[in-house]
């Protein structure tokens, strides 16, 4: 069985204020079936049917669906690094609709100040299963477990908003209490060595390693 993640971009992230205290979510669709996704993979809809109402039982009605902020290594969601909790995940045709709630979390911080500097962020499932080669694809296998339906993840936009946030000393950068002077100021010295062709990758590698050291 391998590790098996899906990225989708079509999430919607939503903003709403209520008495005063805004709330940030996550709606749209996290998990698409009888389709060959852009890794070439199909997901049969039976098997994710299963899946969906197997996550719903032992996670989503237990309070306890969580999502992590970037590319976990394993199928294990990590406690201390998440950001969300997923409310909803129900069928609409061939593909999974998905609710989530972006929770006060250190990552979870981080992910309402990306919203708020603009950023787009999508949704990636994360699961365990077989793969078989039939018909130009890889179509996954009966044995596929769900782990989580959707961690955030950023497109380009995220790690450029960050680096703004180190440029422009933004308070998000540092909320969290565990980046120091000396991280801050060797980015910064990495973006000036930079050359332009290559400041994109650069600053993903920046906002990968500021992820880690949380």
């Amino acid at each position: 069985m391998k590790l098996i993640r899906e990225e989708i971009n079509e999430a919607e992230y939503l903003v709403e204020e209520t008495n005063g205290r805004k709330e940030y979510k996550i709606k749209g669709i996290f998990l698409q079936s009888d389709i060959k996704n852009r890794n070439g993979r199909v997901y049969p809809n039976q098997v994710l049917t299963r899946e969906v109402k197997r996550y719903n039982q032992e996670f989503i009605n237990k309070n306890r669906a969580f999502g992590e902020l970037g590319h976990p290594d394993g199928p294990t969601v990590n406690l201390e690094r998440v950001s969300h909790m997923i409310k909803k995940l129900y069928p609409e045709g061939k593909n999974f609709i998905g609710e989530a709630k972006i929770m006060d979390t250190p990552y979870g911080k981080i992910v309402k100040s990306l919203i708020d500097e603009g950023a787009k962020l999508g949704v990636s499932s994360r699961g365990m299963g077989s793969l078989e080669q039939k018909g130009g694809g890889n179509v996954v296998g009966s044995d596929f477990y769900l782990a989580t339906a959707a961690d955030i993840v950023a497109d380009p936009s995220a790690p450029d908003a960050f680096v703004e946030g180190i440029r422009e000393g933004k308070e998000w950068v540092w909320d969290n209490g565990i980046l120091v002077e000396k991280d801050v100021e060797m980015w910064k010295q990495e973006l000036i060595k930079t050359k332009r062709h290559e400041l994109a990758e650069k600053k993903a590698a920046i906002f990968e390693d500021f992820l880690k050291k949380l």
